[in-house]
């Protein structure tokens, strides 16, 4: 079976582009482009020199040892939260900034949920001197208030949606339909591997990077090039994507995707679409996603920013549908501890995403000699506020 995208935007079932016609001049204009421009040899030169020397990669493999020996495994972290701007999602913007310059266009828009993507996106927008609109929804901008500081200091004007839930799904409807008004000289920049074909492949392939360094890593560290698990937390899924694309393949390493159950799966307060989805199109694309038996998306819930879209990327649905994939729901409670855990074990402090990761030990059990690489996808600085007001630190 294949795991990667076919020509026609699908991942099994799942995928494709289901976008009003007003868009489809965007869209298809990106879809002709997007392979090609990636393949130019200035493009990947000047993309791979500034994920050297303006983000930081290769980002470490770091061996967690009193966490792994804690939990009588090989753990290693793979240390996306050392990343400028603090998380995975600078990958595929800086990807998305250097594509939309070549297509000729010069306003970027962008939607966010906890705040990392829309930093990423306002970062590579000041880099370049392109002008930044990044949508938000009003929850988020009130529980995400440092990186919407960033994010204006960074020059980018800040919407508020303020419909639905005022959260990422509203935020991206807002940013579809700017998009939709402004076809000509506007690129978005979706911050996840959602969204209609090319954007769930093309911001894979910019987070390849992720697994193309841990298996270069492993090979110094472990002698191999395959770990026995790959780890990742799964919203949309951008940062699972980069940690399983050159792994999809590999039966023998097994993927282990972790969404977030929120207060309980069956609380009415949960995010954890393989256990409560079904297929449906959002955004563009056909997957898996939580909705009413009329077909109305259930509005999803995490204590966690990022983790709260209310489906997955057409890549996971397929990993998920296929068997491909193992899929955990972990919940708040769970995840805050993971998350505190690896603070006092290994003194990092995980955005709370990467700590729903963190937290599958403690209920899935590994042999001594596996080795697990876990995608520490964000470092836990915006995240502070939630755990002052959860553990009571203040």
């Amino acid at each position: 079976m294949n795991y990667n995208v076919n020509e026609k935007g699908y991942y099994g079932d799942f995928g494709g582009a289901y976008i009003p016609e007003m868009l489809y001049p965007n869209v298809e204009e990106l879809r002709q482009n997007y392979l090609k421009v990636m393949q130019e040899p200035d493009f990947q030169e000047e993309f791979k020199a500034l994920l050297k020397e303006y983000v930081g990669r290769p980002t470490p493999l770091y061996y967690a040892k009193r966490f792994s020996e804690k939990y009588g495994t090989k753990v290693y972290l793979k240390r996306e939260d050392l990343c400028h701007t603090g998380a995975h999602k600078v990958n595929n913007t800086i990807g998305q900034i250097l594509m939309a310059k070549r297509l000729g266009k010069n306003r970027i828009i962008a939607e966010t949920g906890a705040g990392q993507h829309g930093v990423a996106t306002a970062t590579v927008c000041a880099l370049m001197g392109l002008e930044c609109i990044v949508y938000m929804g009003a929850i988020d901008i009130k529980r995400q208030a440092p990186n919407v500081a960033r994010m204006k200091m960074l020059g980018a004007t800040v919407v508020p949606a303020e419909s639905g839930s005022k959260t990422l799904k509203d935020a991206t409807n807002e940013a579809i339909r700017d998009w939709i008004n402004n076809p000509t000289d506007t690129h978005y920049i979706i911050g996840s591997v959602v969204g209609p074909h090319p954007y769930p492949d093309m911001v894979a392939r910019f987070q390849s990077v992720i697994s193309e360094e841990v298996k270069k890593q492993l090979l110094e560290k472990e002698g191999k090039e395959n770990p026995d698990y790959v780890v990742a937390c799964v919203g949309g899924g951008s940062n699972a994507a980069g940690l399983f694309y050159h792994y999809l393949d590999t039966p023998e390493v097994g993927i282990i995707a972790v969404e977030a159950a929120g207060k309980g799966i069956h609380s009415g307060e949960s995010a954890a679409t393989s256990a409560l989805g079904k297929e449906g199109i959002i955004h563009g694309s056909k997957t898996l996603l939580m909705q009413t038996d009329d077909g109305q998306i259930t509005e999803p819930y995490s204590i966690s920013a990022g983790l709260d879209y209310p489906g997955v990327g057409p890549m996971h649905a397929h990993l998920f549908r296929s068997g491909r994939g193992e899929f955990i729901s972990i919940t708040d409670d769970d995840a805050m501890q993971a998350g505190l855990e690896l603070c006092k074990l290994e003194g990092i402090i995980p955005a709370i995403e990467s700590s729903h990761a963190l937290a599958i030990f403690e209920e899935r059990k590994f042999k001594k000699d596996d080795v697990v690489v876990v995608n520490l996808s964000g470092r836990g600085d915006k995240d502070l506020n939630t755990y002052i007001d959860y553990f009571k630190l203040a």
